[in-house]
């Protein structure tokens, strides 16, 4: 996506909603990343079982198959795991845990970005230089391997003891310092394209100080493309956690995600107990596909010259 995609955005955010009933795909992207969420939020009212309660697991009840396959036990509508767990009720849980890791990490990435985007953009000079450098560089690097990275190094610097709690604040830091500087790039365009029009020129001409321009009247303007950046950005944010607990450096089976949960279950896939690693990986690519298809729609309705 080009940077001239996310700053000649037109359609004012007022008329989305008309917009958004004329086009079918949005509203079935919007209502089943709607209903997700919701279940995830809800987990703890909605679910069977509370997946993350060694007390409420019995092995007794491990590897039953889906509620329709012989064999089956009616409490388990899509079957147990290994430990005896639901696997609807894990699946509950682990988009809960999902969901917050890309929620809160493009919003670190976003808070980063847009920062480094305004002072760089509004700046110019050798400031904008090695901003947009330091960038460059990090964006000839993988996502993922970034992430990887910082995941090791504070998996190194932490006691043993403090892994698994505190799994959840490095994967969000790993995922968020990895994609900042998307963010940057768009907001430091954007910045120096409204930093030349009559207003910001009429505001210093008045003697407004240079803060209170960048953040009073220079951000408001620029929040559109971080909305759409961060809504695709968010599909990736999960996919991210996922392909991390997959690897094993992310949450730790105790405190599955949809990734733990498909790495987990990939070790029964051949020995016939499918249904542990296919439903999270459904539902891993259902969530992902109907976020990204709603940030698909977002930003064709706010650029009409995309359509």
């Amino acid at each position: 996506m080009s940077e001239a995609s996310y700053t000649t955005l037109e359609t004012r955010p007022g008329t989305l909603w008309p917009l958004f009933r004329r086009s079918p795909l949005a509203i079935a992207a919007a209502t089943v990343t709607l209903l997700m969420v919701l279940g995830a939020i809800l987990a703890p009212l909605i679910a069977p079982q509370n997946p993350f309660d060694p007390a409420a697991l019995d092995l007794a009840n491990a590897l039953f198959p889906p509620s329709w396959v012989a064999g089956s036990d009616p409490r388990f509508l899509l079957g147990s795991d290994d430990q005896g767990r639901d696997v609807l009720s894990a699946l509950l849980y682990g988009s809960r845990i999902s969901l917050l890791v890309g929620v809160a990490a493009v919003l670190f990435a976003a808070v980063i970005g847009v920062a480094v985007g305004l002072v760089a953009g509004y700046a110019g000079g050798w400031v904008d230089t090695l901003a947009m450098r330091l960038a460059d560089v990090q964006l000839t690097i993988p996502s993922i391997l970034i992430a990887l990275m910082i995941d090791g190094l504070a998996r190194a610097a932490l006691p043993m003891a403090a892994h698994d709690a505190m799994a959840i604040y490095v994967l969000i830091f790993s995922i968020g310092i990895a994609d900042w500087p998307q963010y940057a790039r768009i907001v430091r365009t954007a910045t120096a394209v409204q930093k030349t029009l009559g207003y910001v020129s009429a505001a210093r001409v008045m003697g407004v100080p240079a803060p209170v321009i960048v953040l009073r009247h220079i951000l408001p303007n620029v929040l559109t493309s971080v909305l759409v950046l961060g809504t695709l950005g968010l599909a990736l944010a999960i996919i991210a956690e996922a392909t991390l607990s997959f690897l094993g450096v992310g949450m730790p089976p105790t405190a599955p995600s949809l990734g733990t949960l498909i790495r987990v279950g990939n070790n029964f896939l051949f020995s016939g107990e499918w249904w542990i690693t296919l439903f999270p990986s459904l539902t891993l690519v259902v969530l992902a596909l109907a976020v990204n298809m709603l940030g698909d729609w977002l930003r064709d309705a706010l650029n009409p010259k995309l359509k």
